[in-house]
C-alpha cells in the first residue's frame, strides 16, 4: 500500500491489487474495494481492487464444463492463484495503468503461483489434436482466459503460457519487494522466497523490514527487550542481503489506517524513519 502511494507521486496511474484472501487494502484505506478497479479516495491516479482467487476458481469450475476439466483444474497446485492473476489481466487489459502493484498472499501461495507456467507446460502435451481432445482443451483454455485454439495445434498454446512466466522474468517489467519482520520465522520464509525467486530468474533486490521497535522510554523493559531481539535478526538480514536495498519501517503506537496516515507512513520508504523523526 505504501509503495503504491509513493508510485502514484511519480507515475501517471497506479493500480494496487490484493490477491491475498485476508484482504487489508479496504481496511487500510477505510474504503470498500471489490473486483473492479476503484479510485482511492483523495487521489486522482491511484486505483485499488481486491481479488479472491479461490472464489474465482469456484465460479469458473461451477459453470457448465466437462467434469474431466473440473477435476483437472482442481488438481493443479496453485491454480487458484493463477485464476486470480488471469482475472486481473482480463479486468485491466482495457485500462492503461502505468504500474500495477500486487499485494500477494503468503510465501507458499506465491511460489505455487510462480510455478504455474511450468506446470501447464507439463499438462498441455496431454491434449492431443483429435477433435474431442481439442474440444476439451478449448474448454480448459477458455477457463484460463486463453483464446481457444479451434483448428490450431494444441502445442502452439505452450508459448502463450510461457509468455506469462517471461513477463515475471523481465526486470524491466517486474520486480519483487519482500516484506518481513525481524523474527526467526519471518526471516526463514523471506530467505526461502528469495532463493526460489532466484531459481525462477525473477528480479528482487529490495527487502522491507516492518514493525521495528524504537523505544523512546528507556525505562520500558519490554520495549528494550524486543528491540534487542529484533536487532539480532536485523543484523542477520543485513549480512544475508548485503547487496539488497533494506528499508526499515517502525512499529507505531497507533494503527496506520486512512489516507493521511498511510501517506505519512509511506514517506518512510524513501526518507527512512530516523531522519523524519529527528
Amino acid at each position: 500500500t505504501s509503495l503504491a502511494i509513493q508510485l502514484a507521486n511519480v507515475r501517471e496511474s497506479v493500480l494496487i491489487v490484493s490477491t491475498d484472501p485476508a484482504h487489508n487494502i479496504s481496511d487500510a484505506f477505510g474504503q470498500k474495494f471489490s473486483g473492479e478497479a476503484t479510485l482511492v479516495n483523495g487521489y486522482n491516479n491511484l486505483f485499488a481492487m481486491e481479488i479472491n482467487p479461490s472464489s474465482t476458481l469456484d465460479n469458473v469450475t461451477n459453470g457448465p464444463n466437462n467434469p474431466l476439466i473440473k477435476n483437472l483444474m482442481g488438481s493443479i497446485p496453485g491454480i487458484d492463484e493463477a485464476f486470480g492473476f488471469m482475472e486481473v489481466l482480463n479486468l485491466i487489459k482495457d485500462y492503461n495503468f502505468s504500474v500495477v502493484v500486487f499485494d500477494t498472499a503468503p510465501t507458499g501461495h506465491t511460489l505455487r503461483f510462480l510455478s504455474i507456467p511450468k506446470t501447464f507446460e507439463g499438462i498441455l502435451p496431454m491434449f492431443s489434436d483429435s477433435p474431442m481432445q481439442r474440444s476439451l482443451f478449448d474448454q480448459f483454455a477458455g477457463m484460463m482466459g486463453i483464446k481457444p485454439m479451434g483448428e490450431g495445434n494444441v502445442s502452439t498454446a505452450i508459448p502463450l503460457i510461457q509468455s506469462v512466466g517471461e513477463q515475471f522474468k523481465d526486470p524491466e517489467l517486474t520486480t519483487f519487494v519482500c516484506v518481513c519482520i525481524a523474527e526467526f520465522l519471518s526471516l526463514y520464509e523471506t530467505e526461502r522466497l528469495i532463493q526460489e525467486l532466484t531459481k525462477f530468474g525473477i528480479d528482487t533486490h529490495n527487502v522491507i523490514v516492518n514493525q521495528l521497535v524504537y523505544p523512546t522510554d528507556k525505562s520500558c523493559e519490554l520495549c528494550s527487550a524486543r528491540q534487542k531481539i529484533q536487532q539480532k535478526y536485523l543484523d542477520q538480514i543485513v549480512d544475508l542481503y548485503e547487496d539488497f536495498h533494506i528499508i526499515k519501517l517502525p512499529l507505531l503506537p497507533h494503527e496506520v489506517r486512512g489516507p493521511s496516515h498511510l501517506k505519512m507512513f509511506s514517506e518512510y520508504l524513501l526518507k527512512g524513519y530516523s531522519s523524519l523523526s529527528s
